[in-house]
């Protein structure tokens, strides 16, 4: 379906100026389904108002929150998502009384594919999350030089913009590393994954060591499955197990393309609560993976 169109406003010369902020905001036009669009188009129409009825000017404002007036104009216009930090501090400033703030999930999971956007909200409430990868280190583990990479090997072949949208989004999930408490987390990914040079020798030198600080954290374990090992449960591919915010647990699977699914059956997911089971007991154990990603930095 066609996107709605911002109206420009003929108060606002500069409105479409190029934007120079160095801040993460995404463009909302390119997030490519209906539901995105219009959480940010109403935020957008909430923000003038809040601004509006504070009486202040889209300069005074831009100066205020360290942006140009331009790009004030387009989170109100919904042609951008904002920050977090954005919407946190322009409800302090605009006095909006907690308007703008309610409205911060929503927008966050707006930057998210429509495919991924509901295992995204779960995934930053959830008590633990546990994930085996066959293909590429998990999102929560990429580096932004990692994640550029990956992005850029999409076909069909993403504009310069979306893979930009797309890596923000991705980088912008780690927060839950820094959640208190955090969730427990646990990977197993198969060595191949980590021999892969996605994006260059140096970029994935830069993967390596990042898991290693990660790994390094109380409530995460990393495990890696060797490639000689003849016994093997996961050779139906990837997924992640999801435990939410109401001890329920879930699976969501993410195969070809975009096409993905969240299985909450107890069945099935009990199914696979076995695989994963069986996959951490043939992978190394958490200390001999760290030690094998060293070997394999030191090889490079």
């Amino acid at each position: 379906m066609k996107q709605p169109q911002p109206q420009r406003h003929p108060d606002s010369p500069d409105e479409y100026e190029p934007d120079t902020d160095d801040e993460p905001e995404l463009p909302a036009q390119r997030l490519g389904d209906e539901f995105a669009s219009g959480v940010v188009v109403a935020f957008g129409r909430q923000l003038k108002a809040s601004r509006t009825r504070a009486d202040i000017t889209r300069e005074d404002f831009a100066s205020r929150m360290g942006y140009s007036p331009a790009t004030i104009a387009a989170f109100e216009q919904g042609r951008r998502i904002p920050p977090g930090k954005f919407i946190d501090k322009s409800d302090d400033v605009l006095g909006a009384c907690g308007v703008l703030t309610a409205l911060k999930e929503e927008v966050n999971n707006a930057r998210y594919p429509a495919f991924f956007r509901n295992a995204a909200g779960l995934e930053a409430k959830a008590r633990g999350l546990h994930f085996y990868a066959t293909q590429a280190v998990p999102g929560l583990l990429q580096t932004e030089h990692y994640a550029r990479a990956v992005l850029r090997m999409k076909k069909p072949v993403f504009s310069d913009e979306t893979v930009e949208e797309h890596v923000a989004a991705r980088i912008a999930r780690q927060v839950v590393f820094d959640r208190t408490p955090p969730p427990v987390m646990t990977f197993v990914i198969e060595e191949t994954v980590l021999r892969r040079p996605l994006g260059g020798r140096q970029v994935l030198r830069g993967q390596l060591e990042h898991m290693l600080l990660i790994g390094q954290k109380r409530y995460v374990d990393i495990q890696v499955m060797p490639t000689d090992r003849e016994d093997h449960a996961g050779l139906d591919g990837p997924f992640v197990m999801i435990d939410t915010e109401r001890g329920k647990r879930i699976v969501y699977a993410e195969t070809q393309g975009s096409d993905s699914r969240l299985f909450t059956d107890s069945h099935r997911v009990h199914e696979l609560e076995s695989v994963y089971g069986s996959l951490r007991a043939q992978a190394l154990t958490p200390r001999e993976s760290l030690v094998f990603v060293e070997t394999l930095l030191g090889e490079r």
